[in-house]
């Protein structure tokens, strides 16, 4: 089976409703705090990509009981510090996921012998720097290569608590933090540029003591680690990022309407959303609720009339980090220039995306001028493609495949486009949204 796309026309004008798969990002941390409750865990619309499929590998092999069927999954908690690690040379493999890799190593610092962790090319080539400084200090110990994968963790019999200022805004580096905290008796205290709060959410609603304080520019996280806490059930929201392909679809395809269904909406995952209806965007929450802490609704999107550009204020940028590929296709259609910048972290992810961002655009005709973290983009409200484009050779982003799906469906052109299997990281049901859509 060929692992490409071939797109030759655009989108036809169309009024649907869908519903996407469960969030990565509350997937990936309902299972791993999961393992540490005590008694049985269950989860609905748990997100079945490779990344949370590894995810439950992982807990598998250090003693978890998981079972996953086509409705549920089931996982059988350990306890604070029960995660089975008697056995020698455990190899982890977090395949794409940073999320899972980086996370999971917070939860093994109490860990009795050595872990290795490892993960494919492209989670290899990024950065583990900013989550081994930390764990040191809790007291493990780390061989890596250069601060990359592979690395392996020597956990400590005595984890001590610890106070740490997280600058770069990385909602990965501080959950790491929070979970070895868990492990860790003693008050642990973090303060934390801003970033997502999924972790703090399930914190509170598990009742694990923490406590936070909100700042202007930065949160105080405290952590009284060491306590046990029950087992929980979870159906797990659809999630914003996979959400954001089909706003800019419908935003950018003539007299087309959609209505997205149970989306997390959670405010330091909706800077999109903002961006979006800053450049002209037609988007309207309905049916908001609040599921165990998250702000869940439907997304209903139209057509845009048209696009302007921005100068995009850079406190949006941590609540749109996975999603600035997709806005820049909407910046590319812009009357006037559009300004990203601060997003020197777009280049930590499964590919240096920043850098993949400006070639699409360059590839579609739309001038850009880009330094090591900014881009300008010089949109074109008249934009019509009618060449061949080839997108490989870009790690098997599943994001730039994604966005390149889109480009090729509202703006035209003959696209071939590689390493289809990159979608199975975080949505593996993604064609098949497209092609239900298109009928």
């Amino acid at each position: 089976m060929t692992d490409k796309i071939l797109i030759k026309k655009t989108i036809n004008p169309f009024n649907k409703k869908i519903e996407i798969e469960g969030d990565k990002s509350l997937s990936i941390r309902w299972a791993l705090l999961a393992s540490q409750s005590l008694g049985k865990s269950t989860s609905t619309n748990l997100l079945k990509s490779e990344d949370v499929l590894n995810t439950l590998n992982c807990l598998k092999k250090l003693g978890v009981k998981v079972n996953l069927t086509k409705n549920k999954c089931t996982i059988h908690g350990v306890g604070i510090n029960g995660l089975k690690d008697n056995k020698k040379k455990i190899v982890l493999n977090a395949g794409n996921s940073g999320t899972l890799a980086r996370l999971i190593m917070g939860l093994l610092v109490h860990s009795k012998n050595e872990i290795k962790l490892i993960g494919d090319k492209s989670l290899s080539k990024r950065d583990f720097k900013r989550i081994i400084k930390p764990l040191k200090k809790f007291g493990a110990k780390f061989k890596s290569n250069s601060g990359g994968l592979p690395l392996t963790i020597i956990g400590t019999n005595n984890p001590k608590p610890i106070k740490y200022s997280e600058n770069i805004g990385s909602a990965q580096c501080k959950s790491a933090i929070m979970l070895a905290a868990l492990n860790t008796k003693g008050k642990t205290i973090i303060k934390a540029k801003k970033s997502r709060n999924h972790s703090e959410l399930l914190f509170k609603y598990l009742n694990i003591p923490i406590k936070t304080i909100n700042k202007n520019k930065f949160d105080l996280i405290e952590i009284n680690g060491g306590s046990h806490f029950q087992s929980f059930n979870y159906k797990i929201p659809s999630d914003i990022s996979s959400a954001a392909f089909f706003i800019i679809l419908t935003t950018l395809s003539k007299n087309s309407k959609l209505v997205i269904k149970n989306v997390n909406v959670n405010p330091t995952r909706t800077g999109v959303l903002k961006i979006l209806r800053k450049m002209g965007a037609n988007i309207i929450l309905k049916k908001i609720q609040t599921y165990k802490g998250e702000k869940i609704a439907d997304i209903q999107v139209k057509s845009a009339k048209q696009i302007k550009p921005i100068n995009c204020p850079t406190n949006l940028n941590s609540s749109a980090i996975d999603e600035f590929l997709i806005i820049f296709l909407l910046a590319a259609k812009a009357k006037g220039i559009s300004y990203f910048k601060n997003l020197s972290e777009l280049n930590q992810k499964e590919s240096p995306r920043l850098k993949w961002g400006a070639k699409i655009l360059q590839l579609i005709g739309i001038k850009t001028i880009t330094t090591k973290d900014s881009i300008k983009i010089y949109g074109n409200p008249n934009l019509v493609i009618n060449k061949k484009i080839i997108i490989k050779n870009y790690l098997g982003d599943h994001r730039v495949f994604m966005s390149s799906v889109i480009a090729a469906s509202v703006y035209g052109g003959q696209w071939t486009i590689h390493d289809k299997h990159s979608i199975k990281t975080s949505f593996p049901t993604f064609l098949k949204i497209i092609n239900k859509i298109k009928k």
